[in-house]
């Protein structure tokens, strides 16, 4: 991977408490999965930020590269991977996304 690439994933993930890499962006998923996390992050009320892979072909593959997990989307809170549409959605029925959230210090939106 390009080292701008990989400055420029971390730079997002540094800067965006949680930031979720997608094919499309939070105001238009362009993938089920991808609609899925947002529509799971929207529902805890917690701000993120996206980035959409779609735009770009050297993130889209630099950001497996940078994680080394196969797919998209995928969620970072405070510069931790936390995974995909799958293991996101099982955090969420489980409560733990929402602890886990908690935890690290992210507030819900103000209202």
């Amino acid at each position: 991977m390009p080292q701008a690439i990989f400055q420029h994933i971390q730079h997002q993930i540094d800067t965006h408490p949680v930031m979720l890499f997608m094919k499309g962006d939070k105001l238009f998923p362009q993938c089920g999965f991808s609609a899925r996390v947002v529509q799971i992050l929207n529902h805890l009320g917690v701000p993120f930020e996206t980035e959409n892979v779609l735009a770009t072909p050297e993130i889209r593959q630099g950001i497996k590269d940078f994680s080394q997990w196969p797919t998209v989307p995928q969620l970072y809170v405070k510069g931790e991977f936390i995974g995909g549409c799958d293991i996101v959605t099982d955090m969420y029925q489980s409560g733990e996304l929402e602890s886990l959230l908690a935890e690290k210090g992210i507030a819900k939106a103000a209202v």
